[in-house]
């Protein structure tokens, strides 16, 4: 039987449009503008330790992250950049605090961007115009990253803390100095750890000019912790159009913070949904182990890159309707799985069959489907 999953006509729906922003580039990725979200992340490995660097840059590179950056707090990760730049997969952004040199150094060294830290490198404002025309002559970007833990002492004590109107004169102060000397090339980031300031901080940004907007929660937290303040954070600015590229701050693995990236965009279709295993949450009703299956079908397609919805059910309520909307899914119960493909059922299988089951027909279907393009993904339900 063949069974034909083909791409949606329409784009995929939005909360809101984007926000207009002007467009600029890091290295080879186009930010702001109608370029897509990018999802960045940064290396945990010391920048002097140039091979171990590559290597968590490629992991980072094969997770889906588009931009990466490495801290350079020193002389010695100063000279490992040109290194690291050439051979990254993708952009390259060094980290820039206290010393100014390294600004120099990182735009000499081929990073595509460098991002500075205007509240705490020494007497940054004196040096704006020769930073600005560096970087103009070799193409070089600028992220202006204001941070609450690092306000300007000046603004802390006008405002008392960093509160949203503090974060957005120092980032429209430092914008303008750039500006004043004819360099554009710059993206903001205005960040804070508690979501509710930093959405706030965001929304006014976005109404003061059309610069490119970073997003990020700093310092998030743990794995859970960081996952929730950040998807909160961004989904309230996404939805309204806010933001060109995100770094979920997690204390954790950056592959991590970058699948955590990737599926809030994918939630939000600013980013092209791949595999998507829809599963209920479990109830008295269900006469399976919904966690247990759903975890053994996500693993065993773990790698997948076609648009597919997948739905795993476990009782006869939901099931069957949920299933029939996915591209491939199983309704459970009564020791026994209904196997649906696009809506409709195909085999009834046992069991103790129904995740080998599901992963050959989500093979078989794999086999006839492009990668993930534009538009939303097709459905797999579990439940």
């Amino acid at each position: 039987m063949t069974v034909s999953l083909g791409m949606p006509s329409a784009p995929a729906p939005t909360l809101a449009p984007r926000r207009k922003s002007r467009k600029i580039k890091v290295g080879k990725v186009d930010v702001g503008g109608d370029a897509p979200v990018s999802v960045q992340s940064m290396c945990t490995t010391p920048t002097t330790d140039v091979n171990a660097t590559l290597q968590q840059i490629a992991e980072l590179t094969a997770s889906g992250c588009d931009i990466v950056r490495v801290a350079c707090p020193s002389q010695d990760d100063a000279d490992a950049l040109p290194q690291i730049a050439q051979h990254s997969q993708i952009p390259v952004i060094a980290d820039i605090h206290f010393q100014p040199k390294y600004v120099f150094a990182a735009i000499e060294a081929g990073c595509a961007a460098v991002r500075v830290n205007p509240g705490n490198i020494r007497k940054f404002d004196d040096q704006v115009k020769q930073i600005a025309q560096a970087a103009k002559d070799h193409g070089t970007s600028i992220r202006i990253g204001v941070n609450a833990g690092s306000l300007d002492p000046r603004l802390m004590e006008k405002y008392g803390k960093a509160t949203p109107e503090a974060l957005v004169e120092s980032a429209v102060w430092e914008a303008s100095l750039f500006e004043e000397h004819d360099f554009h090339d710059f993206k903001i980031s205005v960040k804070h750890n508690d979501p509710v300031v930093m959405v706030k901080a965001y929304e006014l940004l976005a109404e003061r000019g059309d610069w490119p907007l970073h997003l990020g929660v700093t310092e998030a937290g743990p794995a859970f912790q960081g996952t929730i303040k950040s998807s909160v954070a961004f989904g309230a600015l996404l939805s309204k159009g806010i933001g060109d590229t995100i770094r979920v701050s997690l204390s954790a693995p950056p592959v991590e913070e970058v699948k955590v990236g990737i599926q809030i965009l994918q939630s939000l279709n600013l980013r092209p949904r791949k595999l998507e295993i829809v599963s209920c949450p479990s109830c008295g009703r269900a006469q399976v182990d919904v966690y247990k299956l759903a975890d053994e079908v996500t693993t065993g397609l773990d790698g997948l890159e076609v648009p597919l919805r997948v739905a795993v059910m476990g009782c006869v309520v939901n099931g069957p309707g949920e299933a029939r909307e996915a591209d491939l899914g199983v309704a459970s119960g009564n020791g026994k799985g209904q196997i649906f493909v696009k809506g409709e059922v195909v085999k009834t299988v046992p069991e103790s069959a129904i995740v080998e089951t599901l992963i050959e027909e989500a093979m078989r279907i794999a086999e006839t489907m492009e990668p993930a393009e534009d538009g939303a993904a097709p459905t797999v339900t579990v439940g």
